[in-house]
């Protein structure tokens, strides 16, 4: 007979917690038999094996919670519009492939084609309508904190397990409530990572053809993620093997799965993309970042531009209670870069114990696989951008690195408990400033605007949505130049050139000229061109060359065939420029707006 009495509390210095577990030996089933388990003012000793949370029911309920928890409070994020320069890009390539075009062949794009072709599913059976790309993510969400949950729980209490899963509800999404194919990535990032486990504990080789699955379709929605997952799952199971082969069961019948399920993928992707008449130009563009992106996109590793609700400014009126909350909120993009560097060195750290028979198998397979995967995924960032928004889209698998660290999960003894306990509140204090940050620039932005992509809701007054809507009909060919696309998307508006945005610096200069032919040729008559554009380069992309910022053709070619009619205001401030082909008049003048 078995008694378990858990305990879903955060850790505190003034509470003490009781976790026990009494059972009786058994030798058919060592990962659900232990001594007794018992933790009293922050210490307890640890269970000799990996814990498997879904083989009981108690578990399956916390899970079910914890997804409907984290998608219910992702809904409230659903219609609040930031005008991200990036998150057009993925939404308004889906409607072209809605219409009819191939990604690569009709228009350009460096990423892999999962997120297009994602967005464009849902669209066609749902509708395209912001909410449903929105609802998307608040699913993300859920499966994002059930992730880390399932992972941290392994080794550690229930109560440290839903500390991290709690975290990842309230700073992952939030962070960057945006409909981006690093979202999609992550998503699959973390389904590899989950069946490598499963397959480590369970030895069942459906769940190896299940990851090398996973990891090929990581990156088919994003080329780096995808090839550091790869990586990475490559190096945990080579250091299994290296430490004892009794934990992992590679014979041909896995290897032969495993190499199913990374290539079927590809082979229907190339298939598809031979059929549409568009395979070299596909591999062309694959390579495209290897050559144009990395350069101007390096930055100082943990590079960090503060993003305006993490600032004073959203903390109006400024008070030093306003100032200490803006400090704790923004804490976190210190502490976020260090999560992969503790990783690597807890990995090492659980090979010298693995070498010394200091650690159990079990828990060492899960422990250097774990590792492994976020080095891999850390070398991803590297290579493709290393600022802290790109350790966000890592935080399901970082925070797991948090539930390890707070509870001490065999890598320290029972001792200086109160010093822990004082670190986890701390982390809980940080991260939850951080949440509410999120949470109350979401909800104090109350302007509303009806799009034809439905109601969004913005911070401040968006003349340039409202003016182009007033006076550009959906459907209708324009330009929003250089790098805007969400308008496009909004106002149901097109682009016939094969740039959604031009980027100076990082797209060529025959791709500029490209795009100037394709402007003359199809006499669009409405551009929005965003003055000051070049303010920000220093700030966001700070490695772009002088010359690309100086010497612009596009820019000069839109000021020499287009007028100026009306300078209008983003909801975020920027300045944009309604201009009509000249000979062309422009629409009537309405109220000015303040510049």
């Amino acid at each position: 007979m078995t008694t378990r009495v858990l305990t879903a509390g955060l850790p505190t210095p003034t509470l003490k917690c009781y976790f026990s577990v009494v059972s009786a030996p058994s030798t058919d089933n060592p990962a659900r038999s232990s001594p007794l388990l018992s933790i009293e003012n922050e210490s307890y000793k640890k269970p000799s094996s990996v814990f498997v949370p879904h083989e009981t029911s108690a578990e399956r309920v916390v899970v079910l919670l914890i997804f409907l928890g984290a998608f219910a409070y992702l809904c409230l994020f659903r219609r609040f519009v930031s005008m991200d320069p990036d998150e057009g890009i993925i939404l308004q390539g889906a409607e072209r492939i809605l219409h009819g075009q191939v990604i690569y062949r009709d228009f350009f794009s460096y990423f892999t084609p999962g997120s297009y072709y994602l967005y464009a599913l849902l669209f066609k059976f749902f509708g395209s309508s912001i909410l449903v790309a929105r609802t998307l993510l608040a699913v993300y969400g859920g499966l994002f904190s059930v992730f880390t949950y399932l992972m941290a729980r392994r080794v550690c209490p229930r109560g440290y397990a839903l500390f991290a899963s709690y975290l990842v509800s309230l700073t992952c999404l939030p962070w960057r409530f945006l409909s981006l194919h690093n979202w999609d990535s992550t998503l699959w990032a973390c389904a590899a990572v989950y069946a490598g486990v499963r397959f480590l504990e369970s030895r069942r080789t459906g769940w190896i053809f299940a990851a090398g699955s996973f990891a090929s379709l990581t990156f088919l929605f994003e080329q780096s993620r995808g090839g550091g997952l790869v990586f990475g799952m490559g190096l945990g199971f080579a250091l299994i093997l290296w430490l004892d082969r009794s934990q992992v069961r590679l014979g041909k019948k896995q290897w032969a799965l495993l190499a199913t399920g990374l290539l079927w993928p590809f082979a229907l992707t190339f298939c598809y993309f031979a059929w549409q008449h568009a395979l070299p130009i596909m591999v062309s563009d694959w390579l495209w970042p290897l050559h144009h992106y990395a350069g101007v996109n390096s930055v100082p590793y943990g590079y960090q531009k503060w993003p305006g609700i993490l600032t004073q400014d959203s903390l109006e009126p400024a008070t030093l209670f306003g100032e200490a909350v803006a400090v704790l909120a923004m804490s976190p993009t210190l502490i976020l870069p260090s999560l992969p560097i503790i990783a690597l060195l807890l990995g090492a750290y659980w090979i010298v114990r693995a070498k010394s028979q200091k650690l159990e198998k079990s828990k060492m397979a899960y422990y250097v696989f774990a590792c492994s995967c976020i080095v891999g995924l850390l070398l991803s960032v590297l290579i493709a951008r290393a600022d802290v928004l790109h350790f966000v889209y890592l935080i399901p698998l970082l925070y797991i690195v948090l539930a390890w660290v707070t509870s001490g999960a065999d890598i320290r003894s029972a001792g200086r408990s109160s010093f822990w306990a004082c670190v986890s509140i701390a982390i809980f204090l940080i991260f939850t400033a951080t949440g509410l940050a999120f949470l109350v620039s979401n909800r104090s932005s109350r302007v509303t605007v009806q799009t034809p992509r439905g109601a969004v809701r913005i911070s401040k007054e968006d003349s340039v949505l409202k003016f182009t809507l007033a006076n550009v009909q959906p459907g209708s060919r324009i330009l929003v130049y250089p790098y805007l696309p969400l308008y496009y998307f909004l106002t149901a508006t097109f682009n016939p050139t094969r740039y959604d945005y031009l980027q100076p610096g990082m797209h060529t200069s025959p791709q500029r000229e490209d795009m100037i032919r394709e402007i003359r040729m199809n006499h669009i008559p409405v551009v929005l061109f965003e003055l000051g554009f070049n303010e920000k380069i220093a700030g966001s992309w700070p490695r772009t060359p002088l010359r690309f910022v100086a010497g612009n053709h596009v820019e000069d070619f839109i000021l020499a065939a287009y007028q100026p009619c009306k300078i209008l205001r983003s909801a975020e401030g920027w300045r944009i420029l309604y201009m009509v082909r000249k000979g062309h008049q422009c629409p009537p003048k309405k109220e000015t707006v303040p510049e």
